[in-house]
Formats: C-alpha cells, sequence, structure tokens
C-alpha cells in the first residue's frame, strides 16, 4: 500500500472517531437484566508435556474470514507457559477446538528465568484494532524481573512479532509487578483529553510474593490502596507516527476500585472490552478472601463493568453481585481451586455474548451471556 495513502486513511479515520465522540453515553442508571448460562468445557489438557499442568486463561478472537480463535496458556511441568493457537469450528450445539501449534514461546529474556516458580508467556487477550488495521495482544511475561505486561502484533491472527515491554510515564509504576492488560479496540479519550488507545493494566502490591500478598495484609489495606483495574492511555498521533509508541502509556488512572459486597481482596481485567450501544463491556475477575479467620482462601468470581464510550475512566454500571463464581466440579478443584478467570468475549449479536475463562486454572470453559434491554 502506498504510505501516503495509508497515511490519509488514518488522518480520515481519527477525524472521524472525533466527530462521533463528540457526544457522551449517557449515565444507565438502573440495573441491568442479564442471565448467564454455562455451556461447559471447550478445551483441556491432551496430555502432552507441554500441557502437562494445564491449558487455561485464552485470549478469543475472530480472523478476518470470521474465523474464530482461540489463544490459550498451555503450561508445561514446572509452571512453564506457552501461549497457543486454536481454530474454532462452529457446530450445531457447540464449538469445536483445533490446536495448530504456538505462537509465542519464551524467548526473550522478560520471559525467562532460571528460578524455581516457572516462567513463561501467559494469559494472552487479543483486541483488533481497525484504526492500525492489526490485532494486538497483550500478554503477561513472566521472567527475571516478575510478571509484566508485554504487547505483540499479527496482521492476520496467526503469525505475531513482538512489539515489547510495557511502560509508564510513572516510574513508581515501571517498578512493579503487572498484568491482566487487554486494549480496547478503538480510540478513546483520556482524562487529560487527548484522543488515545487504551488498555487495562493491573499495577501489583510491591510486597505480593509469588503474585498474592498474605490475605491478612490485604484486609489491612484501605480498599482504595488494594489492587484493582488501571487504564494507560498511549496518544493516537504518536502511535500513528511510531508503533512503538503503543508501549508507552503516557497517562494512567486507577478505574475500579474493589467492591463491598463482592470482589473484596482485589480484582482485574478479565476480558477486552466490546462496544454496544450503551457502553464499554468487559468481563472483569475479582477475589474473595473464603473460609476461616487466619486460614482463609481465595475465590475467583466473574462480573460485568460498562465504561462510558468516549471517557472509559467513567464507570457506568458494575455488576452489584457477581455474575458468576466457581460452582461447577472443574472450576472448583484444579491447578488453584475455586477459580473463574474470563479472558475472552466473542460478540454472538445484539446483547448475546460468549465468554471464555479459565477453570480452576486447568481447564477453559464457555458460557453465554444475554442482556435483556
Amino acid at each position: 500500500m502506498d504510505p501516503r495513502r495509508f497515511s490519509l486513511r488514518l488522518v480520515t479515520r481519527i477525524e472521524t472517531i472525533r466527530s462521533a465522540m463528540s457526544s457522551r453515553s449517557e449515565d444507565i442508571d438502573r440495573p441491568l437484566a442479564v442471565s448467564f448460562e454455562r455451556l461447559g468445557i471447550v478445551l483441556e489438557s491432551d496430555g502432552s508435556p507441554s500441557e502437562a499442568e494445564g491449558v487455561l486463561n485464552p485470549g478469543i478472537t475472530r480472523d478476518r474470514d470470521g474465523c474464530i480463535l482461540m489463544y490459550p496458556r498451555a503450561v508445561a511441568s514446572g509452571n512453564v507457559s506457552r501461549i497457543g493457537l486454536a481454530r474454532g469450528t462452529e457446530l450445531s450445539g457447540g464449538i469445536a477446538f483445533a490446536r495448530i501449534g504456538f505462537v509465542l514461546e519464551p524467548e526473550m529474556d522478560y520471559e525467562i528465568r532460571l528460578e524455581p516458580g516457572g516462567h513463561g508467556c501467559e494469559d494472552a487477550r487479543v483486541t483488533f484494532i481497525p484504526l492500525l488495521d492489526r490485532y494486538v495482544m497483550t500478554y503477561t511475561a513472566f521472567g527475571l524481573r516478575g510478571p509484566r505486561v508485554a504487547i505483540a502484533l499479527s496482521d492476520d491472527a496467526y503469525s505475531w512479532t513482538r512489539l515489547g515491554l510495557m511502560r509508564f510515564s510513572e516510574e513508581a509504576l515501571n517498578a512493579l509487578d503487572n498484568k491482566d492488560a487487554a486494549f480496547f479496540p478503538d480510540p478513546v479519550y483520556s482524562p487529560a483529553g487527548v484522543l488515545s488507545f487504551a488498555a487495562y493494566h493491573r499495577p501489583m502490591l510491591p510486597f505480593s510474593v509469588n503474585g498474592q500478598a498474605p490475605v491478612s495484609t490485604i484486609l489491612e489495606l484501605d480498599a482504595a490502596d488494594r489492587e484493582s483495574m488501571w487504564i494507560g492511555y498511549m496518544p493516537v498521533e504518536k502511535v500513528v507516527a511510531d508503533i512503538g509508541a503503543l508501549a508507552h502509556a503516557v497517562e494512567n488512572r486507577k478505574i475500579l476500585h474493589v467492591g463491598s459486597q463482592w470482589g473484596t481482596l482485589k480484582n482485574g481485567a478479565g476480558t477486552p472490552p466490546v462496544r454496544t450501544q450503551d457502553g464499554w463491556i468487559s468481563i472483569f475477575h475479582a477475589v474473595d478472601a473464603v473460609g476461616e479467620v487466619g486460614h482463609e482462601s481465595r475465590s475467583y468470581s466473574a462480573g460485568i463493568v460498562m465504561h462510558d464510550l468516549r471517557s472509559p475512566h467513567k464507570i457506568l454500571y458494575r455488576s452489584p453481585q457477581a455474575l458468576f463464581g466457581p460452582e461447577m466440579v472443574e472450576e472448583r478443584i484444579g491447578i488453584v481451586d475455586d477459580v473463574v478467570f474470563p479472558s475472552g468475549l466473542d460478540p454472538l449479536n445484539d446483547g448475546t455474548f460468549d465468554i471464555y475463562y479459565g477453570a480452576a486454572d486447568f481447564k477453559i470453559a464457555r458460557g453465554r451471556l444475554r442482556i435483556v434491554e
């Protein structure tokens, strides 16, 4: 493609976006009427060495021909993770996924470490960004520095090139472990009013060990200081000039404090957001302490968050109760018990979405969300 023609197309598209976003979404002043139905396990370990400790937490997208693709985290012995690729065939009553191979294996220094506890490429989320005409994958790179947000790019959703680690203008954020990132598909306005690409991320507490802070220590913190979802903003004009700027968040805002009714320990991004007429909708995960005081364990549940279309740091709606939590055997017992971890959202038609989620950090399940107007 002629670079001048591509540049002109980008400028035209940016002006169209600015015009379309001249008015903001109206606040949702009513509870959402929703239903959720479990559709069962869609992928589990094939017994090979590369999946000895399960397949979980998949990214989901559609290729340019509309075929559904899954990017499962495959975990080998010792918690060594790779990001796979599987293509779905839609059948009457279900979907069958066939493995194609791996799209990311631990190769970079920020994905490898020799200490016990594992390393690798974890928990992909995939977003197609029309303005860039590219697929963008965020994943957790677990290496010497600990878990960090990393980005990869693809033209076709099958072959991927690393862009590198995400970095932040606030130096304090660069020193923290960080994960649970996912991009919005279209530009939005940052809190400072700059047209930007946006991505969730979740900076972690500095005293967390292996990704977990002690429950008793967390409960001593003010709710506003517990781990929760942030949004990072990358100015569109900088990214159009240099795609590397997509990995540099120049503004960051904490946007979803922990709940008081559920998800009281922490929360984090789940699925990439999807545009609806009412706002950006995403399924996030949140964690509660369960069990006797002093001997608590953690339970992961999923809920809905809806953002303003123009300014996503404005929250229009969050689930007053969990949409679903660990109930089935596959969700209650696994590598990590009592976990449902949403990471892929596939819009089917108005108000209906398939949610793909990790079950007990060992298998991948699918559920159907319906929003009733």
